[in-house]
């Protein structure tokens, strides 16, 4: 009997993806913790991370950038470096860039181009400067996000963006959404104080004349996931208090790779770990991406991705 309730999934309306009643009730306890991706500030006019590096490259590269345009989504290792007019270093972001190792590309082109991994190097630059080049208006799903991180009193909710459109779209008047970001964030707890927008690879400071710390490179994953430690330690006992739920991410995401396989190792030695959820969307049913992700200790919720996901934010809705 047991497994027949944990199985119930619960239809929100007519094409919109279902729900395990088990995280439906798990909210209601304010036991959900909501981190979310790239894929929700698109909504907003903002780049993914791939989408990003191009932008970069427009800007820093021109050479490699009239490459990389012409590499289609989805270009596997076959997709040949050899002929091209360029360095062997350039030669090797474009490979890297193929493989989807955002995160390694970029590390590449800065050590390439300014020779130190520091918050004035042009790349961070430049990043910082696409992201605010936006409207920087929260898109609705940011606004549904921001209503279900309610955890009853207070409103928490984790994301690996720069951006500050959650802030926006929590924002009430005598009732800011306080903001913090790395080594600032404050311990998982089901307490009050454990609230606010949590940027877990660093934000944008609200004035564009200062910079900050972003996890945006390679060596920035190994910075703040191995030497320091600060982003694993703190999912690490987020997953045992909340159901971590997934938003706006796919499972090759530079992320995903840092977070989920430590969790996921995590939860073969501990027993008090809990269940894990991503939404996923796709434009026909794909049993394999769900296998891809059970593999990885996410449990799956489909959707339609067809008009651009608008089956997600009128679930979250």
């Amino acid at each position: 009997m047991q497994s027949n309730i944990d199985g119930r999934v619960i239809s929100l309306g007519s094409g919109l993806a279902s729900i395990p009643e088990r995280l439906l009730l798990a909210h209601a306890r304010g036991e959900v913790l909501f981190i979310c991706g790239a894929g929700v500030s698109m909504a907003a006019g903002l780049p993914d991370f791939r989408d990003l590096v191009l932008d970069v490259y427009s800007l820093l590269d021109k050479n490699v950038h009239a490459v990389l345009t012409n590499i289609p989504r989805g270009a596997c290792n076959k997709w040949g470096t050899f002929d091209l007019d360029l360095t062997d270093e350039q030669k090797a972001e474009v490979r890297r860039f193929i493989g989807g190792e955002y995160d390694v590309v970029l590390g590449m082109l800065e050590r390439r181009i300014d020779k130190l991994t520091q918050k004035g190097s042009r790349v961070r630059s430049e990043v910082a400067k696409r992201l605010r080049a936006g409207e920087n208006n929260p898109a609705p799903i940011h606004r549904a996000l921001m209503r279900l991180a309610d955890r009853g009193g207070v409103t928490t909710i984790v994301t690996t963006n720069f951006d500050l459109l959650f802030e926006a779209a929590g924002k009430r008047p005598r009732h800011p959404v306080s903001t913090y970001s790395l080594g600032s964030i404050p311990r998982p707890t089901k307490r009050m104080e454990f609230s606010g927008v949590l940027h877990i690879h660093g934000g944008l400071d609200a004035s564009a004349k200062r910079l900050t710390d972003l996890v945006l490179t390679d060596e920035d994953f190994g910075e703040y996931y191995l030497r320091r430690r600060v982003v694993p330690d703190f999912i690490y006992d987020a997953a045992r208090l909340y159901h971590l739920v997934l938003v706006g991410y796919s499972a090759n995401d530079a992320p995903m790779r840092y977070l989920l396989n430590a969790v996921a190792a995590d939860g073969s030695r501990f027993d008090d770990l809990k269940e894990r959820f991503t939404f996923f969307g796709t434009d026909r049913p794909d049993p394999v991406a769900a296998e891809d992700w059970k593999a990885r200790g996410i449990t799956p919720i489909h959707y339609d991705a067809q008009n651009n996901h608008s089956v997600l934010c009128k679930t979250l809705e």
